[in-house]
């Protein structure tokens, strides 16, 4: 906002600036006019002083005061003639001893004012463009999640897998002087709405270190380049705030098998993960960061960017088992008034198959259906209508 105005008051100064010129030459004081010959005359003879050369006219002071047609000229005051526009006249004034000054034209003046406001303007758009799209705040540092394992329901092996991870994070140099590295990167792969974001919020939560999320469309602009420097960026920053975690949603988004079509869109892809290659490449995992992707599509994605050494392990997040179903639908019940027959038990038998998400979705459209109904109450049936709704 303080930016904007700013603008408006150089643009505002800028019209006054010109407009103040223009009236003072429309309404300044009018000078006597002599015609050409007698101005040359008096040029032969010695008798001009100075000379302003301007693009229309020549305004020259005599040397003799005296000199002139009129009232004007006897009181010394400069005169106006016509400018012939000839290339000699400079020259020929300069060898007479006559002091000259070339104005610029209106014209030339308001070029220059039309640059310097073109310049502005394109250096602005550049600045705002590069604020918005590489801004250091782009990537949003979180010290504390506030999620822990026990906000996760199911996902046991995972999370015994991942303990030992998040104790050499928070010690990588203890465990580097026994020969043993963190894991560069870590792939999460599951269907959508299973809790891939919500695990890695909970590991950053138990390991107490920073978290970095990002997701796919962070790193697309309608600009070529910016995805790259984006990259960049993110890396940076995770290594400033290590021991951190860098958590990609939606990986298969950015991460695809590189494709030199040629076109536009597939080169930018094409940059992006090369960028993404060289920062994993980069850094040293004794280092304490740690990057998460999470995907639904491993096959799409760059078989160099997905091999050992950049990311050295895999984990399924499955569809939750019938225990971790029955956990779910006690959770996502809370505050919600259910039939008798609703228990977790039959409830997490209907859902078999779902994700988390939807679980969740199809509980809160059953409330919802027993509230259109003006019961207070869901029941089984609202449950299963519910189910083929979503």
């Amino acid at each position: 906002m303080k930016q904007r105005k700013f603008f408006i008051y150089v643009i505002v100064l800028i019209i006054l600036g010109v407009a103040a010129y223009f009236a003072w030459d429309y309404f300044g004081d009018k000078k006597e006019n002599v015609p050409y010959s007698q101005f040359y005359s008096m040029v032969e003879q010695g008798k001009v002083q100075s000379v302003v050369i301007k693009s229309d006219k020549l305004e020259f002071t005599p040397s003799d005061p005296s000199t002139g047609s009129g009232t004007t000229g006897s009181s010394g005051t400069p005169l106006v003639t016509e400018n012939p526009h000839s290339p000699t006249l400079e020259e020929t004034l300069l060898k007479k001893g006559v002091a000259v000054t070339v104005e610029k034209d209106t014209a030339e003046i308001f070029n220059l004012i039309f640059d310097i406001l073109f310049y502005v303007f394109f250096f602005g758009i550049i600045i705002v463009v590069f604020r918005k799209f590489i801004s250091p705040n782009t990537f949003k540092v979180v010290h504390k999640t506030g999620v822990k394992f026990d906000d996760v329901v199911g996902m046991e092996n995972l999370k015994r897998d991942m303990t030992q991870v998040m104790k050499i994070m928070q010690n990588p140099a203890a465990y580097a002087a026994k020969g043993i590295r963190m894991p560069k990167g870590i792939l999460l792969e599951g269907e959508p709405g299973n809790g891939k974001t919500l695990f890695a919020k909970a590991l950053a939560g138990e390991a107490k270190v920073n978290f970095i999320p990002a997701k796919a469309t962070d790193f697309e602009s309608m600009f070529m380049a910016i995805g790259p420097m984006k990259v960049k960026l993110l890396f940076r920053k995770a290594r400033r705030q290590a021991p951190c975690i860098v958590f990609i949603d939606e990986f298969d988004g950015i991460g695809t098998v590189r494709n030199y079509t040629g076109s536009a869109l597939e080169t930018e892809n094409t940059r992006i993960v090369t960028a993404l290659l060289n920062e994993l490449d980069g850094f040293e995992a004794t280092k304490g960061v740690l990057v998460l992707a999470a995907t639904n599509s491993i096959q799409a994605l760059d078989p160099a960017l997905i091999r050992p050494g950049r990311f050295d392990a895999r984990f399924c997040v499955p569809y939750p088992d019938y225990a971790a179903r029955v956990e779910l639908v006690k959770m996502y019940t809370r505050g919600k008034n259910a039939d008798a027959a609703c228990t977790p038990e039959d409830l997490a038998k209907m859902t078999d198959g779902f994700s988390c998400a939807k679980i969740e979705s199809v509980l809160n459209r059953a409330a919802l259906l027993a509230g259109q109904a003006e019961r207070t109450e869901f029941t089984l049936e609202d449950v299963k209508r519910a189910s083929s709704e979503l």
